[in-house]
């Protein structure tokens, strides 16, 4: 190679490395939080507040999980109320599918409702997300199981 043609490989080389160490490592450092839901108890209430520091949706909102213990054969509830955002909520198995689903409930609100009985024994994720863009706000949930009549 002449020595031209080496010194302009060698020059954009440093710089693609440059450019990439640049861009790879704020994303490395940024990717070092670890996942960790927020244990919630049936029966119990929890006021929370969902920012833009929690999980984003890819579509402009955020996302926070908590995790349940659930048996099989119970009836649950789940309900999220927010004067701050149009809630979703979300029922997950343990492999990730999603058991159960609500984005308004009957009432006409944006708060979510919704109500499922549970088939196996397990851990369960139970995510609070906003609708659309809106980052967030206060939030209360309440996971509830039910008495079989």
């Amino acid at each position: 190679m002449e020595r031209s043609k080496w010194v302009v490989w060698l020059v954009h080389s440093m710089a693609m490395s440059a450019l990439f160490a640049y861009s790879v490592i704020p994303t490395a450092i940024a990717q070092t939080r670890i996942y960790s839901p927020i244990p919630i108890s049936p029966g119990k209430s929890i006021t929370d507040k969902l920012t833009k520091n929690d999980i984003p949706t890819g579509q402009g909102g955020f996302a926070r999980d908590y995790v349940v213990q659930l048996q099989a054969g119970s009836q649950v509830t789940m309900e999220v109320a927010s004067a701050n955002f149009d809630s979703i909520l979300y029922l997950i198995a343990s492999d990730g599918t999603t058991i159960a689903e609500n984005d308004d409930g009957p009432d006409g609100s944006t708060n979510s409702l919704l109500f499922t009985r549970i088939a196996k024994t397990g851990t369960y994720i139970v995510r609070v997300r906003s609708f659309g863009e809106a980052a967030g706000g206060s939030f209360t949930l309440k996971v509830t199981l039910l008495k079989p009549q």
